[in-house]
């Protein structure tokens, strides 16, 4: 615990904000870390309710309770702030969908629909999430969105490295790397999609969709079934 003044949960870890009396038995450092916090927890709402956009740094300052020069402090910008807050986001969805790979069947096909189903659960669970990591981080240059892709491209490559042995669950003349963005390209469109719906799709829907698509890219010799199917 920092100090007194309030608390919430965010990213799963407890955020604490400390009140300005309780500042004088803090270093230097912990004041800058409970800024820091405090702005990304204002971010992970701003950017999603009013859009990366229409978020001004004043507007981030006033729902962090800090003035624009401990903004400057902390961050370089906007777009730094929201590439924080999409790495910590990409950073959990990557760990839900280690946990169900890790839990389902031991089959490649098995393996990757747990993963499918395992990401969009988690990431639809709260629609600011689900509208940072697909949507407005989009909206914020290249750099977020590299950094994005380059982590989400290694975890389901490495899921069709990881297939068992014997199978080939790569057509044959197909670029593995091509065929993982592709895929995960019509994973993005479809929560883009969940997100802007005024009447969203059930999430078991983009789940069935995601698994389909995926029944008809890969050969019959890894179609095992699974609990997914």
């Amino acid at each position: 615990m920092v100090g007194s003044g309030g608390h919430d949960h965010f990213f799963g870890r407890e955020v604490w904000h400390v009140s300005g009396r309780a500042y004088r038995g803090l270093s230097a450092d912990e004041r800058q870390a409970d800024r820091r916090e405090r702005l990304i927890s204002a971010a992970y709402t701003l950017y999603a309710s009013l859009g990366f956009p229409g978020t001004t740094i004043e507007r981030l300052c006033s729902e962090a309770r800090i003035s624009n020069r401990a903004f400057y402090e902390c961050f370089s910008g906007r777009e730094e702030l929201l590439q924080v807050v999409h790495e910590r986001c990409i950073e959990e969805a990557l760990g839900s969908v280690a946990k169900s790979v890790q839990e389902a069947p031991d089959t490649f096909l098995g393996r990757l629909e747990a993963g499918i189903a395992g990401y969009v659960g988690f990431v639809t669970q709260d629609r600011r999430r689900a509208r940072i990591m697909h949507l407005e981080v989009r909206r914020a240059g290249d750099q977020p969105l590299l950094a994005s892709r380059e982590r989400t491209m290694s975890a389901f490559y490495k899921v069709i490295e990881d297939a068992p042995e014997g199978t080939a669950p790569v057509p044959s003349g197909v670029d593995p790397h091509l065929l993982s963005l592709a895929m995960l390209g019509a994973l993005q469109e479809l929560i883009v999609d969940w997100v802007l719906a005024e009447d969203p799709p059930e999430v078991e829907a983009v789940v069935g969709a995601a698994v389909h698509l995926l029944r008809r890219v890969f050969p019959a010799s890894v179609l095992q079934p699974s609990e997914h199917a």
